[in-house]
């Protein structure tokens, strides 16, 4: 992937309203992914690397065209999940406890009691 092909299409609020419009079809994996992107990119003491590698993958979540339809069910957010658990792997070094403890909060907020073994199963892809 190509940072600088999808960084310049990341925004704090076209994610937010992604995530709002399309939250409860993308599912709480997809979202946690993107959270945790997000507030490790939020992070000070994050490299510039990371964060255009971050910047790049939640800038392809936004981006409205994919390579797989996002409306398309089950499979529409599988390129976006494959994008974020790259970004993800690039710099899980980065993901603290209290990251994760934050993007489970925004995450209970917005979609109310989660599955927590959703959640790990996501982890355990990254770590």
């Amino acid at each position: 992937m190509n940072n600088n092909q999808f960084a310049k299409y990341f925004s704090e609020e076209s994610l937010w309203k992604k995530i709002k419009n399309y939250s409860k079809s993308a599912g709480t994996t997809v979202v946690y992914g993107a959270l945790l992107l997000y507030y490790v990119m939020n992070d000070k003491k994050v490299s510039i690397k990371a964060k255009l590698t971050i910047a790049a993958a939640l800038g392809y979540f936004i981006l409205p065209t994919d390579a797989i339809f996002d409306f398309t069910p089950i499979i529409g957010y599988s390129d976006d999940l494959g994008v974020l658990l790259f970004a993800l792997s690039q710099v899980s070094s980065n993901i603290t406890p209290e990251i994760k403890e934050k993007a489970r909060k925004k995450l209970g907020d917005w979609f109310g009691e989660i599955n927590d073994e959703e959640l790990q199963v996501l982890e355990n892809k990254i770590f």
